[in-house]
């Protein structure tokens, strides 16, 4: 497996990321705050992580939620996967989401999500007056059974 040059600025004493395991496809990513703070059953927040990332053109990082604090907790995330493009320089925040039926406190240096690097590719659209067909047509939102 190669390795993705990504260069990281923290802007406050916070862990970086890490790859739990050896074949881990993403980094945790910690909260970075001042004080805990309770998230209530059904209440979201903006978690700021306290980095920034420059990933190379062609790249995105992809902000997904933590499988264990989704069994445990109901902890997830509002826009999952949400997306890091490479042009953006800005503090990585996570929007977590309380699913539970219980508070959930959020602690400082607490693993909340996990990101992961993808290659992407720019669309060129080209209208045409008709698309080709399938066998499967305009059919979605269930159409093969439940």
């Amino acid at each position: 497996m190669g390795s993705l040059p990504v260069r990281i600025k923290r802007l406050r004493a916070t862990p970086l990321p890490a790859y739990m395991t050896e074949h881990a496809a993403g980094v945790d990513l910690c909260a970075s705050l001042s004080a805990d703070f309770v998230l209530a059953p059904g209440e979201r927040a903006l978690v700021p992580t306290g980095l920034a990332i420059e990933l190379p053109p062609g790249f995105e990082a992809q902000v997904r939620p933590r499988s264990g604090l989704a069994l445990r907790h109901g902890i997830a995330l509002v826009n999952s996967p949400g997306t890091i493009d490479a042009d953006y320089r800005g503090e990585i925040g996570v929007i977590l989401i309380n699913l539970g039926s219980e508070p959930f406190t959020v602690s400082d240096g607490e693993r909340i999500a996990q990101m992961v690097f993808a290659r992407c590719e720019r669309a060129e659209f080209i209208e045409v007056d008709e698309l080709g067909d399938t066998a499967r047509g305009a059919g979605g939102f269930g159409h093969t059974g439940r």
